[in-house]
């Protein structure tokens, strides 16, 4: 066995990151950005009311209250996308709505909850006062011309998918987003709802692994489920290659004698056939086929979902140009008794977080086999537990979300 640290090593080293492209900011989330992007604008470009109310000089309002209220005459109503062509002097006040521009002369909005019509409509009565700056958004305060607005290498989220659109930037330099293919093999493997014969189990690692790819930003292929045969693997494995940037196998990267995945993929490139010292999640392959890189995950569901996790994403997120790509690993304490035998292993462990004050409490799922994914499903982070006897109940213990 391997530890885990060489075959990421291994991994990340054949990554390569995928060429950039300029693309629509409609269709960049997640991507990741290839350059810095610089504002160009002022934003907010002008200063402007935060809320509804009335526009001020703020010495008018000293001493307003709900029993000495001031009195004001409104000279005119600024709405939003208009620009005032008249200026407040003292004594006077504007009518104005959220985003509008600030008039000249006034410096402090007060809000309309704090104000009522007068005697007349040109005027309006306040009852409380005003400090100059109040509900005030300034020119710039947000951005100015030259400041850095995304770094390089930022996974795009809508709040960036905003700020660009807010800035007139509507297309955006990227790293190319990979496309990866995915297939199962396995003649005990069956799709649908029929019946399952004696020795037959339904396909669920293709159905995780592409839910898994792509809530974390990659276009998928579905391949297929293949039987175990080793034209119709190698049919597929090309037909792969020809279309996709990576590809993902699930099944027959053990010591079986009929794991045709490993005997077709020895043929066609240079692989690496692991044994890692993890549980679940041991048996491993990588390598390369004309060009591509392609992760031969375990067979059992839960095996196939670590393994993606360790060695899969962080690869793909390496081809897309991401900063971090390991998973981050948080400290928090086990609330209850996590228990293992050595085995010269690290296992990751299905647990479930709760915080309470904020510190990170983390419980063992019951279930815990690599077959188990109901287990999986349950749980929402891996507690990482080195070899030995465990963690008791109230230790620090390290994990990650998932």
């Amino acid at each position: 066995m391997i530890p885990l640290g060489e075959a990421q090593d291994y991994v990340l080293e054949r990554a390569f990151r995928l060429p950039e492209e300029t693309v629509d900011i409609t269709s960049a989330r997640e991507q990741v950005t290839a350059d810095a992007v610089i504002s160009g604008e002022l934003v907010p470009p002008f200063d402007n009311t935060a809320v509804d109310g009335y526009a001020v000089k703020a010495a008018d309002t000293d001493g307003a209250s709900e029993s000495n209220e001031v009195t004001l005459e409104v000279i005119g109503v600024i709405p939003a996308g208009t620009q005032p062509d008249f200026r407040i002097e003292n004594g006077q006040s504007a009518k104005i709505m959220t985003g509008a521009p600030l008039p000249e002369g006034a410096d402090s909005i007060v809000m309309v909850e704090w104000t009522r019509e007068g005697e007349t409509k040109n005027l309006v009565r306040l009852n409380r006062s005003a400090k100059k700056g109040d509900h005030i958004r300034r020119s710039g305060e947000d951005l100015c011309p030259g400041d850095q607005v995304i770094d390089k290498g930022t996974a795009l989220t809508p709040a960036h998918i905003g700020l660009l659109a807010g800035l007139g930037i509507y297309q955006v330099k990227t790293v190319q987003r990979p496309t990866v293919g995915i297939f199962s093999t396995g003649d005990e493997l069956v799709e649908g709802n029929e019946p399952l014969l004696p020795g037959q189990i339904r396909d669920s690692n293709r159905f995780s692994l592409v839910a898994l790819l792509e809530s974390d930003g990659f276009e998928t292929v579905d391949l297929g489920l293949i039987p175990d045969n080793e034209e119709a693997i190698e049919t597929t494995v090309r037909e792969g290659v020809a279309k996709c940037d990576a590809l993902v196998t699930t099944g027959g990267v053990s010591m079986g004698d009929y794991d045709y995945v490993k005997v077709v993929l020895n043929k066609m490139g240079d692989m690496r056939w692991m044994q890692i010292a993890i549980k679940p999640a041991k048996p491993f392959a990588f390598g390369v086929v004309q060009g591509v890189p392609i992760f031969g995950l375990p067979g059992n569901p839960v095996s196939s979902m670590v393994s993606y996790l360790l060695l899969a994403k962080p690869a793909l997120y390496k081809m897309m140009g991401r900063k971090s790509i390991l998973p981050e690993v948080l400290h928090g304490i086990a609330a209850d008794d996590f228990r293992r035998r050595a085995d010269g292993k690290t296992h990751f462990v299905r647990s479930f977080f709760n915080e309470e004050k904020g510190v990170a409490l983390l419980s063992p799922i019951g279930k815990q086999g690599s077959h188990q994914l109901s287990g999986m499903a349950e749980a929402n982070t891996l507690s990482i537990i080195p070899d030995g006897d465990g963690v008791p109940k109230g230790n620090p213990i390290e994990y990650f979300r998932f």
